[in-house]
């Protein structure tokens, strides 16, 4: 399992009863999450002490319930392996529609394997251009990550609001003037379009929702669609691209699974190696060694 185990503004407090605990920089939520099935005491002081809970309806969906929140807050991140100084990422974070506050820590993991191989690219081949395609794109985390190592990144997302929300992310982590090119798009025709177009990049992010909506009500079920897309992203990797990330929050598509689509489109292709596990965040224990499951990614990396 890869762990994002280098957080120093969040951390998972404890699990119980289908909730989890946490700490969002100095803020205290209690979130629902389908992995927690065991019911145990909540010996963790900060369940006395929560600034909001997001309550699940048994007829789908839920609401907030606040206790001294701000509307929003921040919390950083630092990337590893690059210098320090120059690692550091900033978050704006509000809880919205859903239990989600913006953030999906467990990815930083993750930014921390693609900001690390742009990174060493860069050093390797200093004028050489990265061009990185994150599908899915939310409010930034992978696009912030990349930039900060050098790429040049183009963020593809249907939602207009989650655009805004990531170029706030960038702006608060000093890239206001990074190559970025913000896209609110169907992911799916996006990619369409840029093989048309004869575009290539070097680096391709997806983490793709279980089920979506494109801004023109395109319908996205995973299932379906993620093998298709990531036939067609194939199409648009350089021959000396560097990554190709793929994630997953779909309890039926297991790193197995990923790995086995990923072996098919790209290494007959571009060779390479494929690896792909399960996601954790650890949970703050003094007895156990305990990690809390957060999805599965499946990472392409060329080898020279």
């Amino acid at each position: 399992m890869w762990l994002a185990d280098r957080w120093s503004d969040y951390e998972v407090l404890d699990t119980s009863s289908g909730e989890k605990l946490e700490r969002w920089g100095e803020y205290i939520l209690v979130r629902p999450d389908p992995q927690v099935i065991w019911n145990t005491p909540h010996r963790a002081p900060e369940w006395k002490k929560k600034n909001g809970h997001y309550h699940r309806s048994n007829k789908g969906g839920g609401q907030w319930e606040f206790f001294n929140l701000p509307e929003q807050w921040d919390v950083s991140y630092e990337l590893a392996n690059l210098p320090q100084g120059e690692n550091t990422l900033r978050f704006h974070l509000k809880p919205f529609s859903f239990k989600h506050t913006g953030l999906f820590p467990e990815q930083a993991v993750n930014w921390d394997w693609c900001s690390n191989l742009i990174y060493q690219e860069k050093k390797k081949n200093p004028t050489r251009e990265i061009k990185v395609l994150n599908l899915f794109a939310y409010t930034g985390g992978a696009t912030v990550a990349c930039a900060k190592a050098g790429a040049a990144v183009a963020h593809v997302d249907a939602s207009k609001g989650m655009v805004t929300w990531a170029k706030e992310n960038a702006h608060a982590s000093g890239l206001e003037k990074a190559p970025i090119r913000w896209l609110v798009d169907d992911c799916v025709k996006f990619v369409e379009r840029e093989i048309r177009r004869g575009n290539r990049y070097d680096g391709i992010i997806m983490d793709p929702p279980s089920y979506g909506r494109g801004p023109k009500g395109e319908v996205w079920k995973i299932e379906e669609k993620i093998y298709p897309l990531i036939s067609l992203c194939a199409q648009i990797l350089s021959r000396d691209a560097l990554f190709f990330l793929v994630n997953s929050y779909t309890t039926g598509l297991q790193p197995g699974v990923l790995s086995h689509m990923m072996n098919l489109e790209l290494i007959a292709k571009f060779g390479g190696h494929v690896e792909a596990e399960e996601i954790g965040i650890p949970i703050r224990s003094k007895e156990l060694s305990l990690v809390l499951p957060c999805g599965a990614s499946g990472r392409w990396e060329r080898k020279d």
